[in-house]
Order: C-alpha cells, then sequence, then structure tokens
C-alpha cells in the first residue's frame, strides 16, 4: 500500500485503509489463551486441590482444583461450586469442567484468573451429589 490518499473525496478509501489495519491488529497482536480451543466444556483429571484467595475487600478461600485437560494436556484451576463441594472431588478424579462465562468471558467474581468451574465428577453431576440425591461413584 503506498501512501495515504488525502485531499477531496479521499474518506471512503481511508475508511478502507483502517478497516484493514483493525484486522490485522486483532489477528496479530490479540491471541486469546484457550485451553478448550473453542469447546465449552472439556474433560480433565484433578491433580490437586487448592485454595485462592479471594479479591479485596474479600476474605475468604475458595475452594479450587489444579486440573489437566485430557485433550490436549494443557493445566488451569477450576473453581469448585457449592457447599461441601471439596469433598466430594478428590485427587485423580475426572471431572467435567465448563467455562464460568460471566461478562466477556473473564474471571468471575473475585476470583483472579479463574474462569472456569467443575460440573461433573466422574460421570455424574456436582449439583445431584452435594444435594444428596446421588452417592459418589466408585472408579
Amino acid at each position: 500500500m503506498g501512501k495515504k490518499s488525502n485531499g477531496l473525496r479521499a474518506a471512503k478509501k481511508l475508511r478502507g485503509r483502517r478497516r484493514q489495519f483493525k484486522e490485522f491488529r486483532r489477528k496479530t497482536l490479540k491471541k486469546k489463551y484457550d485451553p478448550f480451543s473453542g469447546s465449552s466444556m472439556a474433560k480433565a483429571i484433578v491433580l490437586e486441590k487448592i485454595q485462592v484467595e479471594a479479591k479485596q475487600p474479600n476474605s475468604a478461600m475458595r475452594k479450587c482444583a489444579r486440573v489437566q485437560l485430557v485433550k490436549n494436556g494443557k493445566q488451569i484451576t477450576a473453581f469448585m461450586p457449592g457447599d461441601g463441594a471439596q469433598k466430594m472431588i478428590n485427587e485423580h478424579d475426572e471431572v467435567m469442567v465448563e467455562c464460568i462465562g460471566g461478562k466477556m468471558g473473564r474471571a468471575k467474581g473475585d476470583l483472579p484468573c479463574i474462569r472456569w468451574q467443575v460440573i461433573k465428577v466422574n460421570d455424574q453431576s456436582l449439583g445431584a451429589l452435594l444435594s444428596g440425591k446421588l452417592e459418589k461413584a466408585r472408579r
């Protein structure tokens, strides 16, 4: 592309140049980290259970799990929702992890850098396990 257009009736060409430049920047500079590689859920193996400190002004220790995705081996930290969820999830369990969502797919609430949550443990719903409708399967 040579010199920039100027003068009368140059707006259309300038607008086109600007659009091309924006697309170039979006493709090359803003590479988002997506361990799920496009999918909404993924299976993972629990490596360890950890506690993450909530952001200010809260002072809670949120229960999370460090998991390794089965499909590509990437490690992520997933939130364990619900009261007593950490008792239901043990190391080496197979869990189903989903994106928390939230605004723009970013971290939820007072949890820094945590964008995923556990929804199933050994192919059983975590909500049903917590409410007592199911007992945890032996693997």
